[in-house]
């Protein structure tokens, strides 16, 4: 059994620069990262577990097999929240074994197991009277999507665990999907991409290039209107000939997961190319500031260029964890600082704001302003959110650290412990830091023997300022944000990276095309996007805030607040909305001088929705 490289095995991968560090070569030890990785296993996935049970997830497969009687229960695609789960619960056992996780895990593959036909099919809305059905409507039934993940959980519990029996069933059913689809076979693309990174990852595992070819196949048949040519499917357009990113957010950033990694196996500079291009469509015009994608409710989907509603913003929890997928993958074929940048803001913000402090209860949507009425769920009838971000925070300490032929690159910050393998060395390092809260880092490198290579150490580019040492001696020059530091020596235990990043609180302004946004701003310290909410503020509603450019900005860090969090407070200014009475419009001039001064407190986004209902903001107006 090979380590537990998370998401993507780029060991395997021909044109990756960078090879992640697996992800049981990682300790997190901070006050942030550590406890949540707790709550992971000891809370969320024992609830979710049952709610599989509860919610009839588990029934459909012991239907398929002939255990149980009934209907088939939920959604057509509700296979694919047992495999997500089971997927979370390999990189949560990778990091820390746990016995009753394992048993749980193995109780799920063998239902799975029963559940498959002897031709190696397998999808448990498609048994009994809908046999006929299968493969017939690729675009809306899901099959190929469930098959994916199927593939997934199954690479990530072998990882996990060196145990064969959920990928030997994975390569059956996709043993099953090459009998039917390929050139002078059928011809089909997935009206939900997913299977696409996941046949890439399965062919990783067990080397057979069928299943790479199969990956291939699907992305080339995009844009061939075999699926009705919308661009809802980013089925308009041919894949390498497309220049906006468009359509369902998370079917969108799922395809360009599975591009990358086709990339990551052939070089082919087309499909990079179009990657790029819909980067920076992406980055520049449709991303919200807290690394969420996706503004329309109608479709899931993105919106046109600058459309980016605050309190209608769909901004789906899957679309924040598919985005930090894409970037990682681009970041694996580039070594470019700017993807990082983009994992660590969808992390810290979009992502982590899906999910409660407690962990169990989750955000499906995650707008950027509410009045209150917008609250976590324990669960969905349409819970792909649940066990999406339970995957992506078991899988975490494996995005910290990669290597490349020369060198440790450090990626994210936290306390943490590491054993990195480099060449015929293997290298500890030892990673102290109060992230994202302050920006000290001390990094102590212990080789375990004397040896010349890198260490790049990451500068965010949001930090205009930093400074690294090396035992007390300054790096010369201006470090530039947005990318790694170089630093070539020769390497002996107890060696010191000190890493200081200046950690200001920024206003930030939007383009003017946001046109909801213009006369506003928003806070944001370091990697943390802040909100307003009335559980801070009671005297005055939050959406009549309006902060001078004057007023000065203070963070206090509170320990006993929200898990432990910074915080910022300042003086501005409220209209008082209540003096319009029951008018929709008045005159300016009754109105313009009805303010007041107050104190407010902003909180990270993350933790909102965690207390009493209320209104919250995160752009505030500004004069």
């Amino acid at each position: 059994m090979g380590g537990l490289t998370v998401i993507v095995d780029t060991a395997r991968s021909r044109f990756a620069k960078l090879h992640p560090v697996p992800i049981e070569k990682v300790r997190l030890k901070d006050n942030f990262w550590a406890p949540k990785l707790k709550i992971i296993q000891e809370i969320t996935l024992p609830s979710q577990y049952k709610l599989l049970y509860d919610t009839g997830r588990v029934f459909n497969f012991r239907r398929a097999a002939g255990k149980e009687k009934g209907d088939f229960q939920g959604l057509v695609f509700n296979d694919s929240d047992v495999y997500k789960w089971l997927e979370a619960a390999a990189f949560s056992y990778a990091y820390d074994p746990s016995p009753d996780l394992l048993a749980k895990s193995r109780e799920i593959i063998d239902e799975i197991a029963a559940a498959q036909d002897e031709d190696g099919y397998l999808d448990t809305y498609f048994t009994f009277e809908r046999k006929i059905e299968r493969w017939k409507n690729l675009r809306d039934l899901h099959e190929l999507y469930c098959a994916g993940h199927l593939m997934q959980a199954a690479v990530a519990f072998y990882r996990a665990t060196g145990e064969g029996k959920i990928l030997d069933i994975a390569c059956r059913f996709a043993d099953h999907i090459i009998s039917i689809f390929g050139p002078n076979k059928r011809m089909g693309v997935p009206g939900h991409p997913e299977v696409e990174m996941a046949l890439v990852e399965l062919y990783r595992t067990v080397g057979k290039k069928e299943y790479l070819d199969l990956a291939v196949f699907f992305v080339d048949n995009r844009g061939k209107r075999l699926i009705g040519g919308s661009p809802y499917h980013i089925d308009h357009e041919p894949f390498r000939k497309l220049t906006e990113i468009v359509g369902h957010a998370v079917r969108a950033l799922y395809l360009n997961c599975g591009a990358t990694d086709i990339y990551l196996e052939t070089g082919d500079e087309t499909l990079f190319d179009a990657l790029m291009r819909l980067w920076h469509n992406l980055t520049g015009q449709k991303i919200y500031l807290t690394g969420g994608a996706g503004a329309r409710h109608e479709g899931e989907a993105f919106g046109d260029n600058y459309e980016l509603p605050n309190a209608r913003a769909y901004a789906e929890t899957c679309a924040a964890i598919a985005n930090f997928m894409w970037n990682w993958r681009m970041l694996l074929a580039t070594c470019d600082g700017a993807f990082t940048d983009i994992m660590e803001l969808a992390l810290y913000n979009g992502i982590l704001s899906g999910i409660s402090l407690d962990g169990r209860r989750y955000f499906y949507v995650n707008p950027l302003a509410d009045r209150g009425r917008h609250r976590r769920q324990e669960w969905f009838y349409c819970a792909c959110c649940p066990p999406n971000i339970a995957r992506l925070i078991a899988s975490l300490p494996g995005y910290f650290y990669s290597t490349s032929d020369n060198g440790i690159w450090v990626h994210l910050y936290a306390g943490s412990e590491a054993h990195v393998k480099l060449g015929d060395n293997e290298v500890t390092l030892l990673q102290e830091t109060n992230y994202p809260w302050n920006g000290e880092v001390d990094i102590m490198v212990n080789p375990k023997k004397e040896d010349v290579f890198s260490m790049y150490i990451r500068v965010p580019g949001w930090c205009r300022d930093a400074n690294i040492n090396v035992n007390g001696e300054k790096l010369e020059g201006k470090l530039q944000p947005g990318g790694y530091v170089e630093i070539n020596r020769l390497w002996r235990s107890g060696d010191k990276i000190h890493l200081s990043l200046a950690m200001p609180i920024d206003r930030i302004i939007s383009h003017p095309h946001v046109a909801e946004n213009n006369g506003k701003v928003a806070l944001k310290r370091g990697p943390i996007v802040y909100c307003l909410e009335r559980a801070d503020n009671p005297g005055f509603d939050v959406w009549d805030v309006v902060l001078p450019d004057d007023a000065p900005l203070n963070a206090e860090y509170m320990p006993d607040m929200l898990g432990g969090i910074v915080t910022i407070r300042s003086e501005a200014l409220a209209a008082d909305s209540e003096k319009f009475g029951r008018r929709l419009y008045a005159p300016k001039a009754e109105v313009k001088h009805e303010m007041r001064r107050v104190k407010f407190t902003a909180i990270p986004y993350y933790a909102w929705a965690n207390r009493e209902e209320g209104p919250m903001t995160v752009w505030i107006k500004s004069i």
